[in-house]
């Protein structure tokens, strides 16, 4: 093909291309315009609609969770940081010296009250024991021989006088109580368990030797177990022994151990302005343990005959307080928003008052504690047990 050839295709191709494009342009705008008069005639014209709530179908129910309005004491607490010490503990001390023979315990073990825990070599304890009843015996003899024809002495008070200064100068008195020594020592080459508890931080091993007084263990008892709290001196007047604590251990996130207040300390300290509050808590399996963290609330004051709400129900929507109320609607429910007045709080619950400008619950109604916190007015729901996991509204 000639180049006159190339170009007049080239060119014939150009022309075909334009006219395609122009007609669909041409059209497109005719489309537009139409609709456009269309509509500046008054005529309907169908259009996608496309809005927010698109995405979330408003009539469908929102999962929420409910609580009852309840009408009770309301219980203040002082909160305060605290340390968990043994009920009971003592360092279990050689009360003879020698050698360890047999050691029946290991540390954390159980053990109760008078159980052995460990016996020494009596080998020498023994002789010891032996050889002062024989001095005894040869006391005795010494005595009787001095004694042997007094019982023919009439006069009384002679013979008080003759025993008196035989007992002195046969020293039976003296042996007697060498004996008596002697055997105490034997009886204390087995260490027992003062009482009933744990074995904690054991020192000796079998075949080691001890002096009298050496530490070999302590002995711990754990059930119940005694947490001590701080409390400032502005608090403490508020505090009652007998009164309930609700216990915390960072050892035991998310468990809350319930206790008692056995005693409050009549002091204050000068450095800290703080006096020490006793909370005993029951430790039936030994979990908790001397030394662990807490946190502690006390109960401190109470209020009777308060309404009360969980305080996850409480919001704040344009600077004010208010709360969602479940009302039953067939086989779901409404959330009613409400303005309401707040009052005395503790970490879980809210008081309700009545205040002439805002809305005043009875006891029994049921208030939206989860699931609610993007309701609107009238919003349709339904009561679950988990929100979240029945797919609700983020929180």
């Amino acid at each position: 093909m000639s180049s006159k050839g190339r170009i007049f295709g080239w060119f014939l191709g150009v022309v075909i291309v334009g006219g395609i494009g122009g007609g669909i342009y041409y059209k497109l705008n005719a489309s537009a315009t139409d609709a456009e008069a269309a509509e500046a005639d008054g005529e309907a014209v169908d259009r996608p609609e496309v809005s927010a709530s698109s995405s979330f179908n408003s009539t469908v129910a929102n999962p929420v969770v409910g609580a009852e309005v309840i009408r009770d004491t309301l219980v203040i607490s002082v909160s305060a940081a605290a340390q968990a010490v043994a009920w009971k503990e003592t360092q279990v001390l050689a009360q003879v010296p020698g050698q360890i023979r047999s050691l029946g315990i290991t540390e954390n073990q159980a053990v109760r009250r008078g159980q052995a825990l460990l016996s020494l070599d009596t080998v020498d304890l023994g002789l010891e024991v032996a050889n002062a009843r024989a001095g005894l015996a040869t006391a005795e003899a010494d005595y009787k021989e001095r004694t042997l024809f007094d019982d023919a002495i009439e006069d009384e008070t002679i013979r008080v006088e003759r025993d008196q200064v035989a007992r002195v100068r046969s020293q039976i008195d003296a042996n007697q109580i060498r004996v008596t020594q002697a055997e105490l020592n034997l009886e204390r080459a087995t260490t027992r368990a003062p009482f009933g508890g744990r074995v904690a931080d054991l020192k000796v091993a079998e075949g080691a030797w001890v002096r009298q007084g050496d530490e070999l263990m302590t002995i711990v008892d754990l059930d119940p177990i005694k947490v001590e709290v701080q409390v400032l001196e502005s608090e403490i007047g508020y505090l009652r022994q007998g009164g309930g604590a609700s216990v915390n251990f960072a050892a035991f996130p998310g468990e809350v151990f319930l206790g008692e207040i056995e005693t409050i300390n009549p002091i204050i300290d000068a450095t800290s302005r703080t006096a020490r509050v006793t909370v005993l808590v029951p430790n039936p399996e030994g979990r908790v343990l001397p030394g662990m963290y807490a946190r502690v609330a006390l109960e401190a004051r109470r209020f009777a005959d308060r309404i009360l709400v969980p305080k996850s129900a409480i919001l704040e929507r344009d600077s004010r307080t208010m709360l969602f109320l479940y009302e039953p609607d067939g086989r779901t429910g409404l959330a009613k928003w409400h303005y309401v007045t707040t009052g005395l709080e503790n970490d879980s619950l809210v008081e309700i008052v009545a205040n002439p400008d805002t809305d005043m619950l009875e006891p029994g109604q049921q208030v939206l504690t989860e699931g609610h916190y993007s309701l609107i007015h009238d919003a349709n729901v339904r009561l679950v047990r988990n929100a979240r996991a029945e797919g609700g509204r983020p929180q």
